[in-house]
């Protein structure tokens, strides 16, 4: 009570000036809103992705600049659509695409001019893999084949992966389980995962510019 009538004993201008007083503390200005990057590196090869088309493609340039930034808009949108359709993580296809292409640098066996963005058929000296007509057929194969691993359902498109049929479906649902089926790497699975990690931390980054 006694604190009560001290403050009641106060003169309206007093108060006033107390409440405009520069050590009374402002209201902190709000931080602007950036969209969270996942928490967790997805496992399943089926779901949606996180990533836009326009951050998956200057990804992969960031990583090899040769690519023509045009193109490789083209491409993640090819990814995000076809991976749409059958149910595929895009962000999941469009990194396996980056360690089998070597962010699309490739190597001896497979080229550019193939359309193969993920090593389909490619075997050794005599056999660098299939080819494919142009860019969206090639990542509808890769798509297809991808989900032949993860699930037995049925495609939604037109068959055009001609090593869809050697497939054990559903034998490989995540990506960690492809190792020693689409590749005889044990840490197959790692390296996909660890290409989502540097995938969403840049999508991260991106997002906070």
């Amino acid at each position: 009570m006694r604190v009560s009538t001290i403050c009641l004993s106060i003169p309206l201008g007093v108060l006033l000036a107390l409440s405009s007083c520069s050590t009374f503390p402002s209201r902190p200005t709000e931080a602007p809103i950036v969209r969270p990057g996942p928490t967790e590196i997805p496992e399943n090869i089926l779901g949606k992705g996180y990533v836009p088309p326009t951050t998956l493609a200057d990804f992969l340039v960031h990583a090899n600049p040769q690519v023509d930034r045009r193109f490789a808009v083209q491409l993640a949108q090819l990814y995000v659509d076809e991976g749409a359709i059958e149910g595929v993580n895009s962000d999941v296809a469009f990194s396996q695409m980056c360690l089998e292409t070597g962010f699309f640098r490739f190597g001896n066996l497979v080229t550019e001019a193939m359309h193969n963005y993920c090593g389909l058929g490619s075997l050794g000296p005599g056999h660098p893999g299939l080819s494919f007509p142009t860019p969206q057929i090639g990542v509808r194969a890769h798509i297809q084949h991808l989900k032949g691993y993860a699930t037995d359902e049925a495609l939604h498109q037109t068959l055009v992966d001609p090593r869809y049929r050697y497939i054990r479906y559903g034998s490989a649902p995540t990506i960690y389980a492809l190792a020693g089926r689409w590749a005889s790497d044990k840490e197959y699975g790692n390296k996909i995962a660890g290409i989502l990690k540097r995938l969403y931390q840049f999508s991260t980054i991106v997002a906070q510019q």
